[in-house]
C-alpha cells in the first residue's frame, strides 16, 4: 500500500464533504458495530493467539468496553454535534454567538499491543464521530489482533474512509512523515516522546496517552481483605499488562501481614495454586517483555510466586519485598509482579510522590475522609479510583488521559468526540444596528467606553 497515495485519497474523501453529515457518521458507526458482532469469535480467538487471553477477560475489558463506548457515542452524537448558541457580551449588541463543531480533518491513531482491540477502536470511533477520515497503526507485535482489526475496518469502510496500516517501525515513521491533522497515539513514553516531536515539526496536535508507576496506596483504615481482592483482580487483568494497573502498593506497616495473607488469597481464588496451567491466566507478550520480567524476579525479594514458565511465557502472580530502590521500581512493571513498600504515616507516601513523574492512575484504599481529601488534593495523576482500581477507565463519564509524564489530551464519551473536534468560534453580527461608539474619531468616547468596559 502507497502511504502518501492513501493518505491523499483520505484528503480527497474528506475534502467532499460526506463525513459532516452526522447521520452518515451514526450509520457507520452501527455498520462498525455490527462488523464487531459478526467477528466477535475471531476477535477473541486472536487475543487468545496474542495475549493469552480468556474469552471471559476479552469480552470484559475489550469487546463489551467497545460497545459501551459506541452506544453512548451513537445515543448522543447529534447533540453534541449540533451548533451551539453561546452567550454574547453587551458591548457587541446586535449579535449572537455560536459554536460550530468542525473536524480537524485527517487522523492518524497509533495504537498498543496490550489491549489491541478496545485501544484501537475507543480513539477511532471517536474520530469518525467527529467527523474525520482516519488511519490506523495497529501494534505489529499483536499481529493476529492486527489481521481482525483489518477484516473489520475493511469489511465497513472504504479505504479512503478509514484504512489500518500494518507492518514495523518504518511504517510508523513513514505515516509520520506525512501531514496529518491529528495524531493520536497510545504507548511507551519514550516512543511517545519520537511522535510529539515528528508532529511538531508540522504543528499537528497531538494526543499522546502514556503510561507511567501508577501507585496503590491502602492504609490501615481500609477494609483490607475486599481491598487485597480488588487489587490482586485489578494487577492481574491482563497478566498485569494493563497501563492503568496497580503498578505497586504503599501499605501501612500495621496491616502487611494481614493484606498480604489476604493478597495470596485472592490470587490462589483466582487462579489456582498452579497459575502457570490455568488457561484462565495470561501470557507475556513476547519473549523480549518475557525476559525483561523474568529480570526483575531474579533481583528483587519474592514474598511469594515467583515461578514462570519458558515454553508458555507466563510468570505466576508474585509478590516482591519491595523498596524504593528495588529493581521492579525503576521502570513501569507491565507485568504480574506487585512490589510492597511499606510506611508508617500517610505524609511519608505524599513526601515521595510528590517528587516522582506524575503517573496515569492512582489509587487508594481508605475510610478515612482525612486521608482521602490529603491524597486527592496533594497529588496530581491522570485518574484514579477510591477503594478500586482500574474500574474508571470503563465509564463513558469519565473523562482517561494522563498528565506531564504519563500523558497529554483526554478521551472517552463526550471527550472523545471534543478531542478530534475543532471548535469554529462565530460572532454573527445583525445589520439593523450600527453603534458608531468604536470608530474614530474618537473624541469624548472614552469615558463611554470605561462605563461600559469595566
Amino acid at each position: 500500500m502507497n502511504i502518501q497515495e492513501l493518505v491523499q485519497n483520505q484528503r480527497d474523501f474528506y475534502n467532499r464533504g460526506y463525513t459532516k453529515d452526522l447521520d452518515y457518521r451514526i450509520k457507520k458507526l452501527r455498520e462498525l458495530k455490527e462488523a464487531v458482532k459478526i467477528n466477535e469469535n475471531r476477535i477473541m480467538e486472536a487475543l487468545d493467539k496474542d495475549l493469552g487471553k480468556s474469552p471471559f477477560e476479552s469480552y470484559e475489558t475489550e469487546i463489551g468496553m467497545f460497545y459501551q463506548e459506541i452506544n453512548h457515542i451513537i445515543k448522543n452524537l447529534k447533540k453534541w454535534g449540533k451548533p451551539k448558541r453561546v452567550k454574547t457580551p453587551l458591548a457587541h449588541f446586535p449579535s449572537k454567538s455560536i459554536v460550530y463543531s468542525e473536524p480537524y480533518g485527517q487522523v492518524l491513531v497509533i495504537s498498543p499491543w496490550n489491549y489491541p482491540f478496545q485501544l484501537t477502536l475507543h480513539p477511532f470511533i471517536a474520530a469518525i464521530a467527529a467527523g474525520n477520515t482516519v488511519i490506523i497503526k495497529p501494534s505489529e507485535i499483536s499481529v493476529h489482533s492486527a489481521k481482525v482489526l483489518r477484516k473489520i475496518i475493511e469489511d465497513t469502510f472504504d479505504k479512503e474512509y478509514a484504512a489500518v496500516v500494518e507492518g514495523g517501525k518504518e511504517r510508523t515513521q513513514e505515516l509520520l512523515d506525512q501531514h496529518f491533522d491529528y495524531v493520536f497515539f497510545t504507548g511507551s513514553t519514550a516512543v511517545g516522546k519520537i511522535v510529539y516531536e515528528k508532529a511538531a515539526e508540522k504543528l499537528i496536535p497531538v494526543t499522546l496517552e502514556l503510561g507511567g508507576k501508577s501507585p496503590c496506596i491502602v492504609d490501615k483504615t481500609a477494609d483490607i481483605k475486599l481491598s487485597a481482592k480488588r487489587i490482586a483482580w485489578g494487577k492481574l487483568l491482563n497478566a498485569g499488562q494493563t497501563c492503568v494497573a496497580p503498578d505497586y502498593i504503599c501499605l501501612q506497616k500495621e496491616v502487611k501481614e494481614e493484606f498480604i495473607k489476604y493478597l495470596i488469597e485472592s490470587i490462589e481464588e483466582f487462579y489456582g495454586k498452579d497459575p502457570l496451567n490455568n488457561e484462565e491466566y495470561p501470557k507475556i507478550i513476547n519473549e523480549k517483555h518475557f525476559r525483561r520480567l523474568v529480570e526483575y524476579l531474579k533481583k528483587d525479594i519474592v514474598l511469594y510466586g515467583g515461578s514462570f514458565d519458558n515454553q508458555k511465557e507466563k510468570i505466576a502472580p508474585s509478590i516482591i519485598e519491595g523498596t524504593w530502590e528495588s529493581a521492579s521500581m525503576k521502570e513501569e512493571i507491565f507485568g504480574p509482579l506487585l512490589p510492597i513498600i511499606v510506611f508508617d504515616q500517610i505524609e511519608e507516601v505524599v513526601n515521595v510522590l510528590r517528587n516522582k513523574p506524575k503517573p496515569l492512575a492512582l489509587y487508594l484504599f481508605t475510610t478515612s475522609k482525612e486521608n482521602e481529601e490529603r491524597i486527592l488534593g496533594d497529588l496530581s495523576f491522570g485518574g484514579g479510583a477510591v477503594n478500586d482500581v482500574v474500574i474508571q477507565v470503563s465509564s463513558t463519564h469519565l473523562p482517561f488521559g494522563g498528565v506531564g509524564k504519563s500523558g497529554l489530551g483526554f478521551y472517552h464519551g463526550k471527550e472523545g468526540f471534543e478531542t478530534f473536534t475543532h471548535k469554529k468560534s462565530i460572532l454573527k453580527k445583525s445589520n439593523l444596528l450600527d453603534i458608531p461608539l468604536r470608530y474614530p474619531p474618537f473624541k469624548n468616547n472614552l469615558k463611554l467606553l470605561k462605563k461600559i468596559l469595566k
